[in-house]
């Protein structure tokens, strides 16, 4: 009794500590450089606006959207979101983010597969997260080992969509480093803090995918449990 409640305080624990120190890396890494303006001057929106134009992706707008690290790239309005600050400011911070999602524009353009395939799994993904756990729960409850299995079948979709987008951002940040050095951005001394920022933020979706791993782990040890007893 006392091993299996150790062994879950841990595995709760790892659940928690995981994604918080995560985003608190995110954030001290993203407040510490967003203060120390780039060498070049521009602003977030000047350097996603220069990336864009230099791989003749003209059709794409940039636009700032409010809130703090909501910057993101609409593939469907081929829109370039940056926070305001980013967009506004000439920090070594916003000009890592501005790239980064310049990197998904990029990616979309040349049809990268891995974005390909994220954006194909969004809808039976996003459908497996709602609704698996109440199949597996109600199976559980039900003693009915079936819906379990189908509960988990679902959760493997948002656990592969999780995976699938570790490549997806690790590209787009790597996209972000050669087109921010071939352009000038970045002096060869900044490039060490730019990569601090493009880093931080991978840490989140590694994060998200070992949780993501973690349970749906426990969720298929639990119906071969039933299935033994």
């Amino acid at each position: 009794m006392f091993g299996s409640m150790t062994a879950f305080l841990i595995y709760f624990a790892f659940l928690m500590i995981i994604p918080l120190w995560a985003s608190s890396r995110v954030k001290s890494t993203y407040n510490k450089y967003s203060k120390i303006s780039a060498s070049s001057g521009m602003s977030g929106a000047e350097v996603a606006r220069k990336i864009l134009n230099d791989n003749g992706l003209f059709d794409v707008k940039v636009e700032p959207v409010k809130g703090q690290l909501t910057d993101h790239y609409d593939p469907r309005k081929k829109i370039v979101r940056l926070s305001e600050h980013n967009y506004y400011k000439d920090s070594v911070a916003g000009a890592a983010v501005a790239a980064h999602e310049v990197g998904h524009a990029i990616q979309d353009s040349q049809e990268y597969a891995f974005l390909k395939f994220r954006s194909a799994l969004v809808p039976v993904a996003s459908f497996g997260s709602n609704a698996s756990i109440f199949l597996i729960i109600g199976g559980m409850l039900l003693t009915l080992s079936n819906l379990v299995l189908a509960g988990i079948v679902l959760m493997s979709f948002a656990v592969l969509f999780q995976l699938v987008t570790l490549p997806v951002e690790f590209n787009a940040s790597n996209r972000a480093m050669d087109q921010m050095v071939s352009i000038g951005v970045i002096r060869n001394d900044e490039e060490r803090e730019t990569k601090k920022v493009l880093n931080a933020a991978a840490l989140t979706y590694v994060a998200a995918a070992l949780v993501a791993v973690a349970e749906l782990i426990r969720f298929v040890l639990m119906y071969t449990m039933m299935n033994n007893e």
